[in-house]
């Protein structure tokens, strides 16, 4: 596999690849990490599949407890997300952890995860759809998204960034973000519907929405919406890293549900505070 990126390490641990964000690895006080379809000896119908909904629980439960090993994550702190598409972040601490993973869910929709306390890995689920790495820099909050088209249109990244604000103190200003890896615009078709929808977020809409020749189909360009979204919410453009790397196009790495017409496998992001020493 011939995997090229200026902006992501490929790393393999046990047999367990995984991508990290070269600016997010640089920043002392955090841990983050995003699952791939690759991984030895993994048990589920799809390779490293993370979504219980999916797959054999006990299967899904061997890829956590292996992938968090291999990246360095404590099995026993993650927190979940619960995501349906919309756009409630949820404020989580130590009380939370297991939700989602070896406790039942308690909220039904939670496309966006936050929080400040040491120890607690924040997880969220993808195939296509964009993630979003929030850390700041001067609180070391964190929070992490979950951002399909329909979370981007409801501004998601806004959500997370006022609910930081609000429980935390959080200054867009300080904030050092990290935007996919997602479907990008070379393989990301909606229909005119769907066009409407993010030309109403007023934002340069001719800089990630390209009408197709010949009929009423777009090309969206999902890291440059949310980019500017980012921006509009104070976020310094220098603070923002965007992905060079399209989940359809490297399906042989990632899962793509596009790609695979929707037989596929889920990844999972992993962000955490590191606890103090």
């Amino acid at each position: 596999m011939d995997f090229q990126s200026k902006v992501f390490t490929l790393r393999t641990v046990d047999g367990i690849s995984f991508l990290t964000y070269d600016r997010l690895s640089a920043i002392p006080f955090i841990r983050h990490a995003f699952s791939t379809k690759l991984g030895e000896g993994s048990r589920t119908v799809h390779p490293m599949d993370m979504s219980f909904d999916h797959d054999d629980r006990t299967a899904v439960t061997e890829n956590y407890q292996r992938f968090c090993k291999a990246a360095g994550f404590d099995y026993r702190s993650l927190v979940a997300s619960s995501q349906d598409h919309h756009t409630f972040v949820r404020v989580v601490t130590s009380a939370e952890k297991g939700v989602g993973i070896y406790r039942d869910k308690d909220i039904m929709s939670v496309d966006g995860l936050v929080t400040i306390e040491p120890g607690v890995t924040l997880c969220t689920y993808y195939a296509d759809c964009t993630p979003l790495f929030f850390v700041d820099a001067k609180t070391h909050a964190i929070g992490l998204a979950h951002a399909g088209w329909r979370g981007t249109v409801g501004r998601i990244a806004q959500k997370v960034i006022d609910t930081m604000r609000d429980s935390f103190g959080t200054d867009p200003s300080d904030l050092i973000c990290a935007v996919g890896p997602n479907i990008s615009v070379c393989c990301y078709e909606v229909d005119q519907a769907c066009a409407d929808e993010f030309v109403a977020l007023g934002l340069e809409s001719e800089k990630f929405i390209f009408p197709k020749m010949g009929g009423s189909k777009y090309m969206v360009d999902m890291l440059e919406c949310n980019r500017q979204i980012l921006v509009s919410c104070g976020v310094l453009p220098e603070n923002i890293t965007i992905s060079d790397v399209c989940t359809k196009h490297n399906s042989d790495l990632l899962w793509s549900h596009r790609a695979t017409a929707g037989d596929r496998g889920t990844m999972c992001a992993m962000l955490r505070i590191n606890a103090e020493p």
